[in-house]
């Protein structure tokens, strides 16, 4: 058995997570990303402990990551919009900032599936982040519905219990 099937047979099957949708316009209503996220992580056996919508606020943002990433009950925050370029964009400097440790591939993969994928070159664009804060997983991707099923289905849905015996590793 490779290690990383060893490891994955070693996680929890079912990992606690708060979902943030970052947006200065959407509602629970209209949040179709957050909602996706909510769906697929149901499927897969997660439970969702809290769901929150955030302005694209720096200090809003890093406020509700950081009560979030505090909580007992939160293993894993997933994080939705946000993400790109354009000046209201804050998401990741606040996930940025809090992260203990960096999950660089998480970024990169995701990129290189927009690429080859979805988006061609206009994955550049994307800032999608993910990493460790306080003992608790920490993901940010793009609000866009495509970019979430993305992330979801080809990343964090499959490796979010790995990533979590990681995280809780005995020396």
């Amino acid at each position: 058995m490779k290690s990383v099937d060893q490891h994955r047979s070693e996680a929890p099957e079912t990992v606690s997570c708060m979902i943030v949708t970052v947006s200065d316009t959407r509602t629970p209503e209209t949040d179709s990303g957050g909602q996706l996220i909510k769906s697929l992580l149901e499927e897969a056996g997660h439970q969702i402990v809290g769901y929150e919508i955030v302005k694209d606020d720096y200090e809003g943002i890093r406020e509700l990551i950081h009560e979030a990433t505090s909580s007992p009950d939160v293993k894993a925050v997933i994080l939705t919009g946000g993400t790109g370029i354009s000046p209201r964009d804050t998401t990741y400097e606040a996930v940025s900032s809090l992260l203990d440790k960096q999950l660089p591939g998480f970024g990169e993969i995701f990129r290189y599936l927009s690429f080859t994928e979805d988006i061609g070159a206009a994955a550049i664009l994307s800032r999608a982040i993910a990493g460790t804060s306080g003992g608790k997983a920490v993901f940010s991707i793009p609000g866009s519905t495509g970019a979430v099923k993305l992330a979801m289905e080809r990343i964090i849905v499959p490796e979010i219990g790995h990533v979590m015996r990681e995280i809780h590793k005995k020396e």
